[in-house]
């Protein structure tokens, strides 16, 4: 397709994400998480689930090679993690504010002025801190069973037998990332969150989306990148033992997990016009922008009763914490690259990741590189921490 056509048909910010200027923090702190009454959310899905009759294991010798990996290095979230250990989530939240950290801000010498925040005290900063930590986990838990469905999903719809041999043990790794940070919400925090709005759009979008390779690019290359890297944050600053096993253990599945989605679209991808790929990279840029926005926490702002415009206000001058966002795509910006989305066509996903401030990790390293090195064998085995 010609570069005039491809641009002619190019959506605007709003059409894309629902309003014009990316750092609008008064419309991103708009969107509230709520749950449904009866505890149910559902989607509506009309994807075909596809049957093959082509049953050679290793027709795709990477894959292949994942499945078997997949295979040797599953673990019990019931006996392998020290669910004995003793968690004081209060005496941790008191260390992290005295420490200097403030929940969702990244920077305690803000100006709050005028907002309801100035007449905070020690103790109203030790609730942020707990009620971050629960709202954060809670989101970890809402996103492992989006991708409980999307990999099921796969299973069902994408056509080759290593695919479908790989989704199946990732199935059972979705299942057990719901189990452990699910237990860790009930027995060792103070609460749960409803999932955060901008991640629930974009979980809608990708479950709803009748196209496998979407499922695939939301999923496993988005959600799933950006949870990598959020996971390992989590783990390398966090002092709680339990929770610095759990999240290692749950890494080491899922940077398998971003891999299967980088080795399988690389091929659809290669076979499609472009047009196509358009479609991709503006929903590359969706799902970036979203997944950045719910980083705000604007539920747990709800929860203490401050308000949304309050809230906007005081993150606005919080420029270490847009750093911080940042660097969470250090695992999407280069898988976007390797996958050829960033360049094609007139690279137009490069000009919008240069928008987002974050197209300085397009070298970083990219997930089939880490995966050999950091997922090879059961974690207890390995004996990580």
């Amino acid at each position: 397709m010609a570069l005039i056509e491809q641009t002619g048909d190019m959506r605007s910010n709003a059409e894309l994400i629902g309003r014009d200027d990316l750092n609008d923090f008064d419309e991103i702190f708009s969107l509230v998480g709520t749950e449904e009454p009866d505890g149910r959310h559902r989607v509506v899905d009309n994807c075909a689930a596809e049957f093959t009759w082509d049953y050679e294991k290793g027709a795709r010798p990477k894959l292949d090679k994942l499945y078997e990996k997949a295979k040797r290095s599953q673990w019990n979230g019931a006996t392998d993690l020290a669910w004995d250990t003793e968690v004081d989530q209060e005496g941790l939240a008191h260390q992290a504010y005295v420490d200097g950290a403030t929940g969702p801000l990244s920077n305690p010498n803000l100006d709050l002025s005028g907002t309801s925040l100035a007449t905070w005290g020690e103790s109203e900063w030790v609730t942020l801190n707990m009620e971050y930590q629960n709202w954060m986990l809670s989101q970890f838990l809402h996103g492992e069973q989006g991708a409980l469905l999307c990999t099921a999903k796969i299973v069902e719809t994408v056509p080759w037998i290593d695919a479908k041999y790989y989704a199946a043990t990732q199935v059972m790794d979705e299942a057990r990332h719901v189990e452990v940070f699910s237990r860790y919400l009930d027995t060792k925090l103070s609460g749960h969150y409803p999932m955060n709005g901008h991640l629930g759009l974009l979980l809608d979008e990708i479950i709803a989306d009748s196209r496998w390779d979407m499922t695939y690019l939301g999923m496993q290359i988005m959600v799933e990148g950006l949870a990598l890297a959020a996971f390992g944050f989590m783990q390398q600053t966090t002092p709680e033992p339990l929770l610095k096993q759990l999240l290692r253990y749950v890494m080491a599945d899922e940077a398998r997990h971003v891999a299967f989605g980088v080795l399988s679209l690389q091929e659809i991808y290669a076979e499609m016009d472009q047009k196509e790929i358009r479609e991709r990279q503006e929903f590359a840029f969706e799902a970036a922008v979203r997944m950045r926005d719910r980083m705000q926490a604007q539920e747990v702002w709800d929860r203490m009763g401050i308000p949304m415009s309050d809230a906007a206000q005081v993150a606005a001058q919080d420029e270490s914490r847009v750093d911080f966002q940042s660097l969470l795509f250090g695992k999407i910006v280069p898988n976007c690259k390797k996958l050829g989305l960033l360049d094609a066509g007139d690279g137009w996903l490069r000009e919008k990741f240069t928008e987002m401030g974050v197209i300085q990790f397009e070298d970083f390293e990219d997930t089939e590189a880490e995966v050999d090195a950091q997922a090879e064998g059961s974690p207890v085995d390995r004996e990580l921490v």
